[in-house]
């Protein structure tokens, strides 16, 4: 997996940022265009120079702006300004400076039309064969927490508006929007005595068109959150490309990880440390690990959360990380071979060693120590993730997902237990130890498949049963998958005697409280709702135990 750090705003990076592959042998001849002048335009100088006096070399002639040509100029090369070129003055703070027709003329125009060819002569128009221009940060912006003037003025109007032009035009132009495309051009230019071909311009235009997707998409769905529109009337979602993946969910699907413009702690944020390549599963799952374990928050206690296909197998909060993790594997050792550990606190020397005595996939975790890593550093194949810093469970923002077809979108659920008025519905109300145990299984539940049924004992998960069709059979799974773990750990009854119970819904029936009730659970939490509310609540007050209703249901798809 490529190396990521984070730039600006805490978006990510690339240390090599993917490029355009020259052409086969096979399309090398393919319509060459001979490359005469190139106009550059760029807010990342990247390796400017150096790509500036190559093409130089090639006696094309080079046109530029503000900045970059300055840049050009200093670096002792000859640069025409824009503003001599189309016989206007930049104005309006650099707004208006490539919206011309010698400009626009000189990309849009084909060679080989005859009228386009006479409206160039008429109107003095040059061509202009390679277009270099990347965008103003809009996205960085953002995502340090600009203030709004400051954002605007990063939407980039002129710089698009060419790239489009470019990439429309391809068959005679050449567009490059970001420095990891210069190496290609230049070959092709030496390979072809200063000309491009067909099929590297056709697929700079394909990458040119989806980098101005993408910045409008980051746009646009800026507006809509800034004005607090909710279903706006078109969603655009884009993103770039983190990494070519081996596969997807399974080895005959094709996968690739997007980065968006979202400035959220994460997977997407992590600095890989060590360990193979991240495959789909990997991603997932350890994004669902990490959305979870940052319920807890770091300054009060350190929690651990064990994830196997992207549903938590284990969690606990303790004292320190080590114990938490040796609580969390308790409660399905199974499971947990193979899976995914997400800490809230930088991962310490202690917890490393514990972590790493049986086989896992992927630890991540704001930070680490240095001896935590040279731990870690012996299990080669072992991934860690370093994310900066943990999500807000109460962040904003929205998810999508693809139907057929189409794309289903919402808000994050951000609702957290700590923020909800908790209602005794019983007759016995929960003790206070009960009631600690309550809202951390409800902390848990919010990130287990629904249907959901949570287990819970001394700040730790004892129980979990996941994804069923029906809830009652969510609370068997769980309270079976307990008493395996009890016969694991050599004791004489399961831990869900004396716990508490969490259902991410309304109790349908009676019947799953009443499984939950036999495997020992004394106090029960549950949004409430159901039309049986009056028999469910009858039947934890004939057991005597104590149920709370949140009012606010947790489904997870």
């Amino acid at each position: 997996m490529l190396a990521r750090c984070r730039g600006p705003g805490r978006l990510p990076c690339r240390k090599t940022a993917p490029a355009i592959l020259p052409a086969s042998d096979h399309d090398m001849t393919d319509h060459p265009r001979r490359v005469t002048r190139a106009l550059l335009s760029v807010s990342d100088k990247t390796g400017l120079i150096d790509f500036a006096k190559a093409l130089a070399s090639h006696g094309i002639d080079l046109v530029s702006t503000g900045g970059t040509a300055k840049a050009i100029a200093d670096a002792g090369l000859k640069v025409t300004d824009v503003s001599d070129l189309t016989g206007f003055p930049e104005m309006m703070d650099g707004r208006v400076k490539t919206l011309h027709p010698k400009v626009h003329g000189g990309l849009l125009a084909i060679r080989d039309n005859t009228d386009h060819a006479k409206a160039m002569k008429d109107h003095d128009i040059p061509p202009i064969d390679l277009l270099v221009v990347n965008l103003y940060p809009f996205e960085a912006t953002v995502a340090k927490g600009a203030s709004e003037d400051d954002c605007i003025e990063n939407i980039d109007i002129g710089g698009p508006a060419m790239i489009r032009a470019a990439a429309k035009n391809h068959g005679d132009v050449a567009v490059v929007v970001e420095p990891s495309d210069y190496q290609a051009v230049l070959d092709e230019l030496a390979a072809h005595k200063g000309a491009t071909t067909l099929s590297l311009r056709k697929r700079l235009a394909a990458k040119a068109y989806a980098r101005t997707a993408a910045y409008d998409a980051a746009i646009s769905n800026w507006f809509a959150a800034t004005l607090k529109i909710d279903a706006p009337d078109f969603r655009a979602i884009g993103g770039r490309l983190a990494e070519a993946l081996r596969y997807g969910e399974n080895p005959h699907q094709k996968a690739a990880f997007y980065v968006s413009a979202e400035p959220r702690a994460g997977v997407a944020t992590a600095r890989q440390v060590q360990g193979k390549q991240l495959s789909y599963n990997n991603i997932n799952d350890t994004d669902a690990a990490y959305e979870c374990v940052a319920e807890f928050d770091p300054a009060k206690s350190a929690a651990c959360v064990i994830v196997k296909h992207a549903n938590p197998c284990g969690v606990a909060e303790a004292s320190d990380l080590a114990t938490a993790y040796k609580k969390a594997l308790a409660c399905d050792s199974t499971s947990a071979f193979g899976g995914i550990v997400a800490v809230n606190r930088p991962l310490d020397a202690e917890a490393a060693r514990a972590i790493t005595g049986i086989f896992t996939e992927v630890i991540i975790a704001p930070d680490a120590s240095e001896e935590a890593i040279k731990i870690i550093a012996a299990k080669k194949n072992l991934r860690l993730l370093l994310a900066g810093q943990l999500p807000d469970p109460r962040g904003k923002g929205f998810i999508a997902k693809t139907v057929a077809g189409g794309l289903l979108v919402q808000s994050r659920d951000n609702a957290v237990v700590d923020d909800m008025t908790l209602t005794t519905v019983t007759k016995r109300a929960p003790t206070n130890t009960e009631l600690t145990d309550l809202r951390f299984a409800f902390r848990i539940a919010k990130h287990v498949k629904s249907n959901t049924i949570v287990y819970a004992k001394d700040l730790a998960t004892v129980g979990i049963g996941a994804g069923q069709m029906s809830r009652v059979d969510s609370a068997r799974i769980a309270a079976r998958k307990a008493q395996d773990a009890a016969k694991e750990l050599g004791l004489a009854a399961p831990l869900t005697k004396g716990s508490v119970v969490a259902s991410d819904a309304f109790f349908p029936f009676a019947d799953g409280l009443l499984v939950a009730i036999e495997a020992g659970a004394t106090a029960v939490i549950q949004p409430g709702g159901s039309v049986r509310d009056p028999e469910v609540i009858a039947a934890a007050d004939e057991h005597g135990i104590a149920m709370v209703f949140t009012g606010t249901r947790h489904f997870k798809h």
